[in-house]
């Protein structure tokens, strides 16, 4: 059973990270520009992408911490690296919007093993009954 469950979750989580690739394809090819609240964080993004950490960069119309920023460097400027890209398609809206794809398929991990420690197993429950 424990083997089957292995099958099922590498499944679900291929097609988690397809169904994203999809979605963040159809998203980033209709949105070339940035959209919503990514009119702030974009160009902050850029900026720490760009290695300027400074708090008298930081927008101050952006009230959450700079986290995410800060695995986004972390992130695509290995990638850069590796790959040899420029500075321009490390930074760019899709890359940085890529970081977010990343952490939706790892938070579709975490859900599942938080349902993994909350949910006993059926050997656990027969014996939890007798």
């Amino acid at each position: 059973m424990a083997q089957l469950e292995g099958y099922y979750f590498s499944a679900a989580m291929s097609c988690t990270f397809l169904v994203s690739c999809l979605l963040f394809s159809a998203f980033s090819r209709a949105l070339r520009e940035p959209y919503m609240d990514e009119i702030f964080h974009l160009p902050q993004a850029q900026r720490y992408c760009e290695g300027h950490f400074s708090l008298s960069q930081w927008d101050p119309m952006i009230t959450t911490l700079p986290g995410l920023y800060l695995v986004s460097v972390g992130v695509v400027k290995p990638a850069s690296w590796v790959f040899g890209w420029s500075e321009h398609i490390v930074c760019s809206i899709g890359m940085l919007r890529f970081v977010n794809l990343l952490f939706s398929v790892g938070n579709f991990y975490l859900l599942y093993l938080l349902f993994r420690k909350l949910q006993p197993r059926n050997k656990d429950m027969s014996l939890h009954r007798s």
